[in-house]
């Protein structure tokens, strides 16, 4: 099967020009996408295998911009005439509008990624074997596991963006992760442990020995931390946040806030605040796209457009935002390659690729002796964000009691509350142990889920507000 997506549609690039001059004519924006998928998953689950999935799609989404407005419509048919559909549904949206088609973006040659697909390689039996071969490590090494979870996904997508006048701009992007979940049981009380690894490469990287044992090795470790926990407590503290992971916090608090649409709209509490302190000194972030084979990596975003390593935030001070096409010409701004979308089925909309905080200076250790009553979060799980005000709630998967500058106890129940501007500012000490997520996250805005990384060093934010029922 060719990478490239239109070999598999009743039409070739030539023949559907014509309809998109027609129905691009006197627009703003606008293009056809383009996408072909195979994805595969299984799960070991209770000692079996659980589920396991083969899926494939093709189709192709047409967008037409007019003004801040735009038609979109998509189809799963792979002839001409949908498309010619299509483009009457979407076109509609410039009636009355007298626009100037936007040049295309411009080309790179970069390549952050191989064309692989691990879908085909390795294959089933060899993924299925490598499952099983989990959930017996993990039983063997702790009579206390009662329950191993072990997945394995992996994705090829392969798009192409045509624009009017014969621009195309084509990608194919391999996506794998594999996860870990144990659950071990003492004196009738059962915890539970997670891990997980993938990014845009072969399977090989995650599947050999010495790159899965550490992954269940990890699991194992954070259940057995949750069956010493104690309740955690609740009230305002100084809380030192680990590396990696933990900027999912970030991510969530935050990089939402800095997405060029609510911005434009007003509706982030950073809207209108550039060039304004809007951190404490030292805070850096930055939104990468060019990052090689990591989750949110990509050569080209959904508009065609390059990625490019956008510094947000710069010793405090808000520098940019992440633009797509649209927004960044409504704003007077230039696109940061920023757009994307779901699938073939979605317009693109700013989102997030690799976002993460750089290091200061502080040792890890120092933020932990530093505290005299308060939380060390080590890993967190789910939590809610409003974006308009910035306001979160986080909980916290792996968490420590620090009393006087010394552990004394992991506690269980603990959720991080606030809002992201204030915690921004709030930051007292950044660590020099910069550490990017291990490639597990995916991101959600507008019914729409794409995979993403984020990253930062150690910080300390003091007086957050911590959500418990100990004392």
């Amino acid at each position: 099967m060719s990478d490239d997506p239109i070999s598999q549609f009743d039409f070739d690039a030539d023949s559907v020009q014509p309809i998109l001059h027609d129905a691009l004519h006197g627009a703003d924006d606008g293009e056809l996408f383009l996408e072909t998928e195979v994805s595969e998953s299984l799960v070991f689950d209770d000692g079996r295998l659980k589920a396991a999935n083969l899926d494939s799609s093709r189709g192709f989404g047409l967008r037409c911009v007019a003004g801040d407005a735009f038609g979109y419509a998509h189809s799963s048919d792979p002839t001409l005439d949908a498309v010619r559909r299509a483009a009457e549904a979407a076109s509609a949206v410039k009636r009355g509008h007298a626009g100037v088609l936007a040049p295309p973006p411009a080309g790179t040659n970069r390549k952050l990624y191989d064309a692989i697909d691990p879908v085909a390689r390795p294959g089933f039996e060899t993924k299925a074997a490598l499952l099983q071969e989990i959930d017996a490590y993990c039983r063997t090494k702790d009579a206390s596991v009662v329950q191993v979870s072990a997945s394995i996904a992996g994705a090829k997508r392969s798009v192409s963006i045509l624009r009017s006048g014969g621009d195309m701009k084509s990608d194919v992007r391999p996506l794998v992760r594999l996860n870990v979940s144990v659950t071990v049981e003492r004196d009738g009380r059962r915890e539970t442990g997670s891990a997980g690894a993938g990014g845009r490469a072969e399977f090989d990287r995650w599947i050999t020995p010495d790159a899965w044992k550490p992954l269940a090795d990890e699991a194992l470790r954070i259940a057995r931390v949750n069956l010493d926990a104690v309740d955690a407590p609740a009230g305002v503290f100084d809380v030192v946040l680990g590396p990696g992971w933990p900027a999912v916090l970030l991510h969530e608090a935050v990089g939402h806030g800095l997405e060029g649409d609510f911005n434009r709209k007003g509706s982030s509490a950073f809207a209108g605040r550039m060039g304004q302190q809007v951190a404490a000194k030292g805070v850096t972030v930055v939104d990468d796209g060019t990052m090689p084979e990591r989750r949110g990596s990509l050569t080209i975003d959904d508009e065609g457009t390059p990625t490019e390593r956008s510094v947000l935030i710069e010793d405090g001070i808000l520098t940019g935002y992440m633009q797509d096409r649209m927004n960044a010409r409504l704003m007077g701004h230039k696109p940061t390659g920023n757009g994307r979308r779901q699938s073939y089925a979605h317009p693109p909309l700013p989102r997030m690729t690799n976002t993460y905080m750089l290091a200061g200076e502080h040792k890890r250790e120092e933020m932990v002796e530093s505290l005299k009553d308060g939380i060390y979060a080590v890993n967190f799980g789910g939590g809610q964000v409003d974006i308009t005000s910035g306001k979160f709630v986080f909980q916290c998967t792996e968490a420590y009691r620090v009393q006087d500058g010394k552990v004394v106890a992991p506690v269980k129940g603990a959720t991080l509350i606030g809002d992201g501007p204030t915690a921004l500012t709030q930051i007292t000490m950044i660590g020099d142990d910069f550490e990017m997520d291990p490639g597990v996250g995916m991101c959600g805005k507008g019914g729409q889920g794409v995979p993403v990384g984020v990253g930062q060093p150690s910080l300390k934010i003091s007086g957050l507000t911590v959500g418990g029922s100990g004392g």
